[in-house]
């Protein structure tokens, strides 16, 4: 079976003070034989299309060539500068692509295609797409030699070279600092594909500037509704009702807040039920996922016993902040399992919208992470995820 490899699309680049477009760029291929042999120093048939959008859309320009390959079975030619078969190559928008060159060749050189490439243009010339532009376009050149700058914004890259090429997006580690309309900074984590704060949502207004209210729990007595059982609006407080609490491990939250869809920084939000099992699935499962994401030591996990495997390798640092739960009847609430439990909001409800799914990390679940549905009327730390 004869074959045809595709080995360069080399785009010609002119590099002056104005550049004037070469309508025209240089492609190379290797083509061998029925046998897998060299075609070398004979003329081969060549049709060369122009496809827009993917390697199976509309054919732009057509054109045809008949080289005479090498003594190592090579064939070059200028695209742009065949026999034209249908469009123009000067009409090429080459900033609506992206591009590719379906090459189709007879060894016999005639025009019985048989073999048959396509291949994606990874990036267009900058003269050619400033030839689409009224306007000339001034070059500067990155200090790195591997990146030409366009006045209007653009740039042409070496690709997989150049410093302007995309990076690729970190899969463990820190990442930036955060900060909320507060002004509290927030350490920030990768973990495979997402990316969470580190650290338990301290803000004290929704990221429009809403206050969200403090709002007291006052423990009733003989089983009356307290004031967090009965609230229908946002709220949060701090673990016993101690501002001394918030340093270390963040607001508690009614389940209010999440509907507002604000309460995290911009660009963030609260996670939903498959982002947060997407990160426990990330780290295992939940039998082991919670020893990745536990503060190692017990400074602040007071079951030593039970936290002692803790690796905390995912940096996600879990504090055991505890919650305001609410009772069996759901008219009280009580603070509740400080250092030895860490409890979070997500933003899934129950079909009976008077519910999230909480999720709970405990000293004495060894390593298990598990949620359920929970009263808003609880209150329950946040963690961020990036949109």
């Amino acid at each position: 079976m004869s074959k045809l490899y595709s080995i360069l699309v080399s785009l010609i680049l002119t590099i002056s003070i104005f550049a004037q477009a070469p309508q025209q760029f240089s492609y190379q291929a290797v083509v061998r034989g029925a046998n897998n042999e060299l075609v070398v120093n004979k003329q081969v048939g060549m049709r060369i299309s122009l496809l827009q959008g993917s390697n199976t859309g509309n054919a732009v320009y057509i054109e045809t060539h008949t080289p005479i390959s090498n003594a190592n079975g090579l064939v070059s030619i200028s695209i742009g500068n065949g026999a034209v078969i249908s469009g123009a190559f000067t009409a090429i928008d080459w900033s609506k692509g992206p591009y590719f060159v379906k090459t189709e060749t007879d060894v016999t050189g005639s025009i019985n295609y048989t073999l048959q490439t396509t291949n994606q243009l990874l990036s267009v010339p900058y003269a050619l797409f400033s030839a689409n532009d009224k306007d000339d376009q001034k070059l500067t050149v990155s200090s790195t030699g591997d990146t030409l700058y366009l006045q209007n914004g653009g740039y042409v890259i070496i690709p997989g070279i150049s410093s302007a090429n995309p990076k690729p997006k970190p899969t463990s580690g820190y990442g930036p600092n955060i900060t909320d309309i507060d002004g509290n900074t927030y350490k920030t984590v990768y973990i495979g594909t997402q990316q969470w704060m580190a650290e338990n949502l301290k803000v004290s207004k929704l990221n429009d500037g809403t206050i969200i209210p403090l709002v007291v729990n006052i423990q009733p007595s003989n089983f009356t509704p307290s004031v967090w059982a009965k609230l229908s609006t946002m709220a949060y407080t701090y673990f016993n009702n101690d501002p001394i609490n918030n340093a270390e491990y963040g607001k508690l939250y009614n389940g209010i807040v999440i509907n507002s869809g604000k309460v995290c920084p911009t660009n963030w939000h609260v996670p939903s039920k498959n982002e947060w099992d997407k990160l426990i699935s990330y780290l295992g499962d939940t039998l082991s996922a919670g020893w990745k994401m536990k503060e190692t030591g017990s400074l602040h996990w007071s079951v030593l016993s039970t936290n002692k495997p803790a690796t905390n390798t995912s940096l996600f640092t879990a504090l055991p902040g505890g919650a305001l739960i609410s009772g069996a009847t759901g008219n009280t609430n009580n603070f509740w399992g400080i250092n030895e439990h860490a409890t979070w909001w997500c933003s899934t409800e129950s079909g009976d919208k008077q519910k999230f799914i909480g999720y709970l990390l405990s000293s004495y679940d060894k390593g298990l992470i598990s949620n359920r549905f929970q009263p808003k009327t609880n209150g329950y730390s946040i963690r961020c995820i990036k949109d």
